[in-house]
């Protein structure tokens, strides 16, 4: 669970500095060059790890893990951004712990208790009455680009946990940015050709935040927590995020943070310690 949380507190301020970054880079240039640059940077981590090359049933694993995490997660929210608020889009990713959940029970078999499920379902509908409240009772339309991105971060993370418990975090994140590299290497590189790569040293910034801890070094921790603990009991950490989130839009980019969104998070800690509790029955990798 402690190196689930880490691995959440990384990805949570994912959002403030993509927005930072697609204010002046293409959004899908950054989606894609910043996995270019973290798969750079798992070469030499494979390489020391003398990790074993992938077989069988593993590269279609890593296949859906990086279609997931490096090509879809990064592309929705990356266009998403340029549209609405971090703060918004991190309340309607919180339902990105019941997407988790789900594709753990119906991909590998867990099979989480009924209490877990109440558990599950209670706190992400505390997020969704949140963003319905902060969007004025409705969803805009980046919101379907958010949707894609919980979609696509679920399958990416139930493929990656379960993957992990053989692999290890670090080799299935570095498999899954090689695997990914010749093919999203030429399209940023004409990306940046075309839309250009002049920015601000804050929008840089963003960039590299999303590269090397977004895209890489907080996998290492999140993959270690699902393969130790379970992808649906440890996903649901994910339930904190959003409210990280928040904080750190604040923090970082200036926006509103109201108080009773104290509240809010207070309610998702209850419902995040009342899932714990409950029974998670899993099936040998």
């Amino acid at each position: 669970m402690w190196l689930g949380l880490v691995g959440v507190a990384v990805f949570s301020l994912t959002l403030p500095f993509t927005r930072m970054a697609v204010a002046e880079l293409n959004p899908v240039f950054v989606a894609f060059g910043r996995a270019v640059v973290a798969a750079l940077c798992s070469v030499p981590l494979l390489w020391k790890l003398k990790a074993a090359r992938p077989h069988g049933a593993q590269w279609k694993a890593l296949a859906l893990t990086a279609l997931g995490v490096v090509v879809g997660f990064p592309v929705f929210s990356s266009v998403a951004m340029r549209y609405v608020p971090a703060a918004h889009g991190a309340i309607v990713l919180g339902i990105l712990p019941l997407a988790t959940a789900m594709f753990a029970a119906l991909r590998f078999g867990e099979r989480p208790s009924t209490g877990f499920w109440i558990a599950a379902v209670a706190g992400s509908g505390i997020v969704v009455v949140f963003a319905l409240s902060q969007g004025g009772g409705g969803l805009q339309m980046a919101d379907l680009a958010l949707l894609g991105a919980v979609v696509a971060a679920a399958m990416g993370y139930a493929e990656g946990g379960r993957l992990a418990q053989t692999m290890g975090g670090q080799q299935v994140i570095g498999w899954a940015l090689l695997l990914s590299l010749p093919v999203l290497l030429p399209i940023t590189a004409w990306l940046g050709w075309s839309y250009g790569i002049s920015a601000s040293p804050k929008a840089w910034l963003g960039f590299a935040y999303v590269s090397l801890f977004s895209m890489f070094i907080g996998f290492f921790f999140w993959y270690k927590g699902l393969a130790l603990g379970g992808i649906a009991r440890v996903g649901q950490v994910q339930l904190l995020q959003p409210f990280m989130t928040l904080l750190g839009a604040a923090l970082l980019l200036g926006e509103a943070l109201a108080g009773r969104n104290l509240l809010f998070a207070l309610a998702v800690l209850i419902v995040v310690g009342f899932g714990r509790k409950m029974a998670v029955r899993r099936q040998p990798a």
